[in-house]
């Protein structure tokens, strides 16, 4: 059983206390929104929530619970109805060092379920290894990648495996770098879709409840696949599935998987940020000094779309895994893996601020109810105004329990509460105002 820390007040007292306090329970109620995947249901990690606090005390907004038992990991959380998903491995519920598709009740944190999905990522220097695929969550199944691209789909309710794919045996993937799969799988109508990466099969989709082949998407000269998850846009009436790979944006109609549209970058050592979509547009950018840039994607006569280029890569743009979040007309993001957060003007690319916060190292970021959310490597989270006229970080504090390894796991922020990954530990704060 997981080790959970209610720090809030006495067992005994705690749900009186909390209710007196205003601290109303976790539990969601029947119009609770759910995180069912990798930066949110549309992909935007830009929380809906309302009404939260303008400013922290020094020591962070108060925690709920914290909970053990998630694993050595970088994969962020998906969060559906009244429970957690995620996965790592060397679980200290477990008793080996093997990697698990793990669920916590949201509640109280308390570990549910274990489903072991294979061997852990142990390839290259320390910081780099475990698991790094945020699981996605629909109805009752959640699906999710080892680092070595095995998909595996299990029931929601128990975590008993239902079917298994092997994208690199059976649809010959590859990745474009040494690090393995980190992907998040799209739930798109019956459809389960992701990227495998191989020539063959750029991207695939498949039954989601049987892992059946609908259709794959070949691609030549592709180098294979980047770590972005797939984002859906509309073209003039047309579903259009926008996906980073290592070789640059693509773009594949969603009924037939024909390749629509690429956009072609020089070798870079990895492609991390999942894109952003607004309307016609697509922002993608990628980090070791490559850019982010903007495209606009136009329907031809002949029904097909190409991209026109609204700017090129800037490298004032560029990104390496902590992800850029899209607030009114402007980017928010890390200045690549930095820890110099900045702020841009979408439709131009020009820098409105660029500022060294409280944190070091790279950093991750989400947004919501006019602020940016910034979480560093070394273990800082910063509150940020999201405000284009200048720099303006309004409270921070240290995760406990950070240091050992980089604090890479992307946030969560859900009903009022903010949500942490820290290695073997999930966090839950409450940032809602009183």
């Amino acid at each position: 059983m997981p080790t959970v820390t209610l720090r809030l007040i006495a067992l005994s007292m705690a749900a009186l206390t909390l209710f007196a306090a205003g601290l109303t329970a976790v539990a969601p109620s029947a119009s609770a929104t759910d995180w069912p995947t990798f930066r949110g249901a549309g992909r935007t990690a830009v929380a809906p929530d309302t009404d939260l606090l303008e400013s922290w005390p020094a020591d962070g907004p108060p925690l709920v619970w914290e909970t053990t038992g998630a694993g050595r990991g970088y994969a962020s959380l998906a969060i559906a109805g009244t429970r957690i998903y995620t996965l790592g491995d060397g679980l200290s519920t477990a008793a080996d060092k093997d990697e698990y598709l793990s669920c916590f009740d949201r509640a109280t944190g308390r570990q549910l379920w274990k489903t072991k999905t294979g061997e852990p990522w142990n390839d290259g220097k320390e910081s780099w290894q475990s698991s790094r695929s945020t699981p996605t969550v629909d109805g009752d199944m959640v699906y999710v990648i080892t680092p070595y691209g095995r998909l595996v789909a299990c029931q929601t309710a128990d975590g008993a495996e239902v079917f298994s794919v092997d994208l690199k045996a059976r649809f010959g993937g590859k990745k474009g770098d040494a690090w393995g799969y980190s992907e998040s799988v799209l739930v798109d109508g019956d459809r389960l879709v992701c990227t495998p990466g191989g020539e063959q099969a750029a991207v695939v989709a498949l039954d989601k409840k049987s892992g059946a082949d609908i259709w794959t998407c070949p691609m030549d000269d592709l180098r294979g696949a980047g770590h972005s998850s797939i984002v859906v846009s509309e073209v003039n009436g047309r579903r259009v599935y926008v996906q980073t790979t290592a070789s640059g944006p693509i773009g594949v109609d969603a009924a037939t998987g024909t390749l629509l549209w690429r956009y072609p970058i020089e070798q870079t050592v990895a492609v991390i940020p999942t894109p952003i979509i607004r309307d016609d547009l697509v922002f993608f950018a990628a980090g070791y000094r490559r850019g982010g840039a903007l495209l606009r994607q136009v329907p031809q006569a002949d029904g097909g779309v190409k991209v026109e280029e609204i700017y090129g890569l800037n490298t004032d743009l560029a990104n390496k895994h902590g992800g850029i979040v899209l607030v009114g007309d402007h980017l928010y993001g890390d200045s690549d893996d930095k820890g110099i957060p900045f702020c841009a003007d979408l439709l131009t690319g020009t820098i409105a601020w660029k500022q060294r916060g409280s944190g070091k190292n790279s950093a991750n970021v989400m947004a919501a109810d006019g602020h940016v959310y910034i979480r560093y490597s070394d273990g800082t989270v910063s509150l940020v105004k999201a405000d284009p006229a200048g720099y303006q970080e309004v409270s921070s504090f240290q995760v406990p329990g950070s240091g050992d390894r980089p604090s890479w796991a992307h946030m969560v922020i859900l009903d009022g509460l903010l949500y942490l990954r820290e290695g073997d530990a999930i966090l839950c704060y409450d940032v809602r105002a009183r």
